[in-house]
């Protein structure tokens, strides 16, 4: 057990001891306190029991009859009875045998013909689910609608425009060359030539291709860098060279 702390023995412990009480502070009073208090007073006593304070008692005499909320009609007149029997406008008099019928009048007649015509024909549908969905059958894409068209199978004009450009392109090179033939400044290439000379330059092509294959993946330094880059443009090169051999049939080199 633990033991019991007591203060030290004194002489001075044995006197009266005065006590002190603590003052409490004021009690806080809010300053809208009596305006609270007023409008508390206006809005709420006045209604503390079931409904108004003052309420109109009905008067004996007004109670409630039978039939009294049914709409009334409004009672009948001399006056309007007068203004049904009169007419004020006459009818148009009965027409004679001679007169001609008014044209463009729909009656009953006309009616049931329009009733009793030729049905019309069903639009032709296609059916493509088998729920049932079904869609227009020429917008759907089956009917050869397209070459029954007026200018179907013909050249279109975009076709034909390049055409003509190719073929003035052809002609002015061709009197260029013929031009410069008779200058005796050009030599004609045979198709032996030509054909030999393709040929080189597809295996240069294919030598160049095969060189740039074995290059390093990692192009870390400028040497490699700078390598790759000019076996790009000789490939580029050849490859231009190769199209225009291939594209012309008709080649001329100067003399010198």
């Amino acid at each position: 057990m633990s033991e019991i702390v007591r203060p030290p023995e004194s002489v001075y412990n044995l006197l009266p001891k005065e006590e002190v009480h603590a003052e409490k502070p004021p009690r806080y009073m809010s300053k809208y306190r009596p305006q609270v208090v007023l409008e508390k007073k206006s809005t709420k006593d006045a209604m503390r029991t079931m409904g108004p304070a003052k309420v109109e008692v009905p008067s004996p005499d007004k109670y409630l009859k039978k039939q009294s909320k049914e709409p009334k009609l409004p009672e009948k007149t001399q006056c309007l009875k007068e203004a049904r029997n009169t007419c004020t406008v006459r009818k148009p008099a009965v027409p004679a045998r001679t007169d001609n019928p008014l044209m463009g009048i729909r009656t009953k007649r006309d009616f049931i013909k329009t009733a009793t015509a030729v049905p019309m024909k069903p639009q032709p549908a296609c059916v493509d689910s088998s729920k049932g969905h079904k869609q227009l059958l020429e917008k759907s894409g089956l009917l050869p609608k397209y070459i029954k068209k007026k200018h179907y199978g013909e050249v279109p004009e975009y076709l034909q425009q390049r055409n003509e450009e190719e073929q003035r392109a052809q002609e002015e090179y061709d009197n260029f060359v013929k031009e410069q033939r008779e200058q005796g400044a050009m030599k004609h290439l045979s198709d032996e030539e030509r054909q030999d000379i393709l040929e080189r330059l597809k295996k240069n092509w294919d030598q160049l291709q095969h060189e740039y294959q074995g290059l390093s993946l990692v192009t870390d330094t400028m040497s490699k860098k700078s390598r790759k880059e000019r076996l790009e443009v000789a490939m580029k090169q050849l490859e231009n060279d190769i199209n225009l051999f291939e594209r012309f049939k008709t080649v001329y080199i100067p003399n010198n």
